[in-house]
């Protein structure tokens, strides 16, 4: 409904209206790409079929792309259903046509956040392994554990950890 109503909003905008506010719009269309309800996926991905939407957002598809491209990009990636996968193939088929340069720098730009929050879950990982192989080992001395914040930026030697004497 809301999706519905929105289109019907922007049939009317004109681009100086569309440009004041196509950064929360866009947000917002990114959040609505992304969602796990295929129909709200599907109606948002619909907006590029509107001639008159589809060239605002063509216009000012340098300040659009980059927000919207990582919602397109996980769709394809992960979305479960298969109607909204191939909807979003065909809107990131549009703006590669409009703007291939752009649209290969937001794809970098995806890959390369995509890298630092793997890296980032990675970190975290080892932090968490490390904090459970010191509640084991006080465990097993029956002494109490106090993990602290600070303690997820300081080094421990691998030569505390169980797993490490036990050999696995």
């Amino acid at each position: 409904m809301f999706l519905g109503e929105l289109e019907e909003v922007l049939e009317a905008t004109q681009e100086p209206e569309f440009q004041r506010c196509m950064v929360p719009f866009s947000r917002q269309i990114a959040r609505c790409l992304n969602s796990s309800h295929f129909q709200v996926a599907e109606r948002s991905l619909f907006l590029w079929n509107n001639d008159h939407v589809r060239n605002l957002i063509t216009l000012n598809r340098k300040m659009i792309l980059p927000i919207i491209f990582p919602a397109l990009e996980r769709n394809l990636r992960g979305h479960w259903n298969q109607a909204v996968q191939g909807l979003t193939l065909n809107v990131r088929k549009l703006f590669l046509d409009a703007d291939q340069e752009l649209f290969e720098e937001c794809s970098l730009r995806f890959q390369e956040s995509e890298a630092k929050e793997k890296e980032k879950r990675a970190k975290r990982e080892l932090t968490w392994e490390r904090l459970e192989d010191i509640a084991a080992s006080k465990a097993i001395s029956k002494e109490a554990v106090l993990v602290s914040q600070k303690f997820s930026f300081l080094g421990i030697p691998s030569s505390t950890s169980p797993r490490m004497a036990a050999g696995t």
